[in-house]
């Protein structure tokens, strides 16, 4: 649920939204972001189907944060203590408890329990650093099922669609495309869209420069049926290495009890934001009823 700055405002380079089939989410973000972080996103969607044709997307809420992504996860971290730009590389096991140390050695306190919710492949690295390897064989095979994204954030003035504001586009090199300033609570002047390339492109390019990868990725979508032609005038992109799970059937969440360390993400749960939270909810939980 990321955003990055660009000219007079923002752009979210990440989750471009959610759906929330369980109404416990909706109620779990209003108490603790607030009603005022999210809206629903009343776009016009469409995809390209066969003989390149665009349809429009089957109708269901789908909702934003207000006026940006982040503004969810800032509300939430305003009800918890939090330390920034830290990475923890090891647990050590200190009577019934966990000693978490970062990588510039500095002791992080002393724990009852740890929850970890990165990436599997960074999951992986730090079970193994603190000797928990009947966790990290768990986490093992998802490693390689996180695809990577590269996502291009451009400004128009003038609109380069006007049919749809979010598409999913038949597309080698474009995963997905979408008028950000369409969004709630976005002030913009001219239109800001945010392009996700497809894995396979990502995979191809993932060493490419940002550069590269804006001038390309501009050019596919300016080939795209319906495209006006406008050009885009400032265009900043972003390397995703983690962004996105296509495994199945994964447990939710993990929970060693003896050991009182649990993992939650979205990657085990579905991939969407709300698998995020609902492998967080069912985690705790457990955790709480041992």
């Amino acid at each position: 649920m990321a955003s990055k700055r660009v000219a007079e405002g923002s752009a979210d380079i990440g989750a471009q939204y959610f759906t929330a089939r369980n109404p416990k989410f909706l109620t779990f973000l209003k108490e603790h972001a607030g009603v005022d972080s999210f809206q629903e996103w009343t776009a016009k969607f469409g995809f390209q189907g066969p003989g390149q044709t665009w349809q429009s997307f089957p109708g269901e809420p789908r909702y934003v944060g207000v006026p940006r992504m982040t503004a969810i996860t800032r509300g939430l971290s305003e009800k918890v203590s939090l330390q920034a730009q830290v990475r923890i590389a090891r647990l050590n096991r200190v009577g019934a408890q966990w000693q978490l140390l970062c990588t510039d050695g500095v002791d992080r306190g002393v724990f009852d329990q740890v929850i970890i919710t990165a990436p599997p492949a960074q999951a992986e690295e730090l079970l193994l650093e603190s000797g928990l390897t009947s966790l990290a064989d768990h986490v093992k095979g998802p490693v390689g099922e996180i695809l990577p994204c590269w996502a291009v954030a451009a400004h128009f003035n003038e609109a380069p669609f006007t049919e749809f504001e979010a598409m999913r586009p038949d597309s080698k090199a474009l995963y997905w495309v979408a008028n950000n300033s369409s969004k709630p609570g976005r002030n913009d002047s001219g239109q800001w869209w945010v392009l996700h390339a497809t894995p396979e492109w990502t995979a191809a390019h993932v060493d490419a420069s940002s550069d590269d990868v804006s001038e390309q990725l501009l050019a596919e979508f300016a080939a795209m049926p319906g495209h006006s032609g406008a050009a885009a005038d400032q265009a900043i992109a972003h390397r995703w290495l983690y962004a996105r799970s296509v495994s199945e059937g994964l447990p939710g969440y993990l929970f060693d009890a003896k050991a009182g360390v649990g993992i939650a993400g979205d990657w085990l749960a579905g991939g969407r934001v709300e698998g995020a939270w609902d492998s967080a909810s069912r985690l705790a939980e457990a955790m709480l009823a041992g």
